[in-house]
C-alpha cells in the first residue's frame, strides 16, 4: 500500500466492512458499533490512510478548518504552545486543518494566562496543516465564518475586544475556560477547577509548615485569573490564615516575579511560602529567595505555632516554600525543582478540539461543558 494512495475501499477490504461503514466510522457519523469503529480506525492507521480533505469539504459543504484564538503573549509561554499542539493533533484525527487567529497588533503586554485586551480585531494569521506546520498561504480575507467550521477560543477575557465578535461569528465556538463577559455564550466549554487547584497548593504549603503564605496572583479578566484572586481571599477567610496577595502581570516574566518577591519579603519577612501564578515565572521567586539568603524547601516548623493571624518573627535564614500554579519546563528544571499544578495543557488542547469536533459531527449537543483534570506535582521546593 506504500506505492500509492490508500483509499476508503482499501480500508474497507482490510477491515472486512463496507465502504460506507468505513466512511461513517472515520467521520464519527451514522450508526457504527464502537468496536467496529475502533477496528476501522486501527486498520486505517495501520495502512496509512489519509482522508481526501477536498472531497470531505465538498461532501460536508464545509471549509475543513477550525480557528484557534490564543492570548496575545501565547508565543512566549510553554502552556499555550503545548495546548496548541494538543488541539492541532486532535483536529488532525478528524481531518481538520487549524487556522491560528491572532490580533492585528501584538504590541504590549496583557494578561490571559498570557495576555490582555486585543490591540485590534482578531484576524486569521497563518493557517496550519493538520500536522501543525505553517501553510504557505497568506492571511485570507472575508468573514471568519466563511473560512472555518468552528472556533476554539482559549482563556477568553472580558476586555479582549475580539472575543464578542468570535462568539457571534455564526459558527460553533468552544472556549477553554468560561467567558465571563456579557456577550453571547459559547456553544461549549472545557473548564478546570482553578479554585480547587490553588486551594490544594495553599493547603499543601501550610501542611508543610507555612504560617504566612503569599500568592502572586495574575491580573486580568479571564476566568483563571479571576478565580485565583478570589480563591486566595476566600481561603484566607475560611482558614483564618493571613495570605499576602500581590498582583503581577498575567504573563509575568521571571524578572517581574523576582522584583515583586524581593519587595514582598523585604516588607514582610514573616512570609514563609510564595505561590507564583504565571507560567514560567517561578524561577524569579527562587532568585529573590537566594538574594535575601532564604533557603528554599521545607525546614523545621516553628517551635510554637502562633495564632493563625499573628505573623511569626522570621530570621533571614528561615526556609521559604515556593510553588507554582502552572507546571512546565521552568518549574521542572529549576534548582530546586518547584512544586506545581500540572494543568496538562496538551491534553487540555485535545479536549477542547474534541468537544468542538463532537459538536460539529453531532456527537454531542450544544451547551456541553466538560471538565479537565489537573494534578499537583510536589517537588523539593516544598
Amino acid at each position: 500500500m506504500t506505492s500509492r494512495t490508500v483509499t476508503l475501499l482499501d480500508v474497507a477490504r482490510a477491515a472486512g466492512v463496507s465502504k460506507s461503514t468505513v466512511s461513517d466510522a472515520l467521520q464519527g457519523s451514522g450508526r457504527v458499533a464502537s468496536a467496529t469503529r475502533d477496528r476501522v480506525r486501527a486498520v486505517a492507521e495501520e495502512l496509512g490512510y489519509r482522508p481526501n480533505s477536498a472531497a470531505r469539504r465538498l461532501r460536508r459543504s464545509s471549509t475543513g478548518a477550525i480557528g484557534l484564538h490564543l492570548p496575545r503573549t501565547a508565543t512566549r509561554l510553554d502552556y499555550y504552545m503545548n495546548l496548541a499542539f494538543g488541539a492541532v493533533e486532535r483536529a488532525q484525527e478528524e481531518g481538520f486543518d487549524v487556522m491560528l487567529l491572532a490580533p492585528t497588533s501584538i504590541a504590549g503586554d496583557g494578561d490571559s494566562r498570557g495576555s490582555g485586551d486585543s490591540a485590534g480585531p482578531t484576524s486569521p494569521a497563518s493557517p496550519t496543516s493538520p500536522a501543525g506546520t505553517p501553510s504557505p498561504a497568506g492571511p485570507p480575507s472575508g468573514p471568519i465564518a466563511s473560512r472555518v467550521d468552528g472556533l476554539l477560543v482559549i482563556d477568553p477575557e472580558m476586555d479582549d475586544s475580539a472575543v464578542p465578535g468570535l462568539l457571534d461569528a455564526g459558527v460553533p465556538v468552544v472556549t477553554g475556560e468560561r467567558y465571563l463577559g456579557p456577550t453571547a455564550a459559547p456553544t461549549g466549554a472545557v473548564i478546570c477547577d482553578n479554585a480547587a487547584s490553588l486551594t490544594a497548593l495553599l493547603d499543601h504549603v501550610t501542611e508543610r509548615g507555612a504560617r504566612h503564605p503569599a500568592v502572586l496572583a495574575p491580573a486580568g479578566t479571564s476566568a483563571w485569573a479571576t478565580a485565583l484572586r478570589a480563591t486566595a481571599d476566600s481561603w484566607a477567610r475560611e482558614r483564618g490564615v493571613a495570605v499576602a496577595l500581590r498582583t503581577v502581570p498575567f504573563a509575568a516574566t521571571p524578572g517581574e516575579a523576582e522584583e515583586t518577591t524581593l519587595a514582598l519579603l523585604r516588607t514582610d519577612p514573616s512570609v514563609d511560602a510564595v505561590i507564583c501564578a504565571p507560567d514560567g515565572a517561578a524561577p524569579g521567586v527562587l532568585r529573590a529567595a537566594a538574594t535575601l539568603g532564604r533557603p528554599v524547601g521545607p525546614g523545621s516548623p516553628p517551635a510554637a505555632a502562633p495564632h493563625a493571624r499573628t505573623a511569626p518573627v522570621t530570621h533571614p535564614r528561615t526556609p521559604l516554600l515556593v510553588a507554582s500554579c502552572v507546571d512546565g519546563t521552568a518549574t521542572r528544571s529549576a534548582e530546586p525543582p518547584v512544586t506545581a499544578v500540572d494543568l496538562r495543557p496538551a491534553a487540555y488542547g485535545r479536549a477542547c478540539a474534541e468537544l468542538l469536533c463532537d459538536i460539529l459531527a453531532g456527537r454531542t449537543t450544544p451547551d456541553t461543558v466538560r471538565r479537565h483534570a489537573w494534578a499537583l506535582e510536589t517537588r523539593a521546593s516544598t
